[in-house]
């Protein structure tokens, strides 16, 4: 299995977006975000995402995200995207010049949570693995592409099966950015059994 462009499918295209081997960039819209229900009340599915299906599993996909965000909620990362009620995704989202929000959000049945922790604002690139076994995912970050740190384990409801994988962007508020996607790759899955 390889995580190659004409495997991808895009679920709300994006105006402008580029697609090379090895190389995604998508310049995000304002008043795009993907959030159900949970504590704000309100609901927004209108991000752009691009992905592949596969019924492997057990994996794991890794990219490199960059984002010159500058405006409060902007963000991009790795998402697994079932449907508008059922996903996960995981991200540095901006807060202000001195922190941005590294977090993951999950979404079962139309409710979202969101796990979060502060780093700097000055951060402009991170590391994404997301690991499959069967219905249950573990999601991890790095700084350098080598040490990977847990950000989260989960349980996804319809996350057995067929899933779709991939990359997202978006900008909840009136802003917009280019976000880059490299280094993407699909190994072993990298969450090793727990005995």
């Amino acid at each position: 299995m390889e995580f190659k462009k004409e495997n991808l499918i895009w679920t709300r295209e994006p105006k402008n977006y580029e697609i090379k081997e090895g190389e995604i960039r998508i310049t995000t819209e304002p008043g795009t975000d993907l959030w159900q229900r949970t504590y704000y009340g309100f609901q927004n599915d209108n991000a752009p995402v691009l992905q592949m299906k596969t019924s492997e599993k057990y994996f794991s996909f890794i990219v490199k995200t960059r984002f010159p965000s500058k405006h409060r909620f902007d963000q991009c990362g790795v998402v697994l995207y079932q449907n508008s009620e059922n996903w996960l995704k995981a991200s540095v989202e901006y807060e202000n010049e001195e922190y941005q929000r590294l977090g993951s959000v999950v979404t079962n049945h139309g409710y979202s949570d969101w796990a979060t922790t502060d780093i700097d604002a000055s951060i402009k690139t991170m590391w994404y693995r997301l690991s499959r076994r069967e219905s249950d995912y573990c999601v991890e970050c790095s700084g350098d592409g080598v040490d990977f740190k847990q950000m989260r384990i989960c349980h996804l409801e319809e996350g057995a099966g067929e899933i779709s994988f991939g990359v997202y962007a978006c900008s909840p508020e009136n802003s917009s950015f280019e976000a880059v996607f490299t280094e993407m790759k699909i190994t072993e899955c990298m969450w090793k059994a727990h005995v």
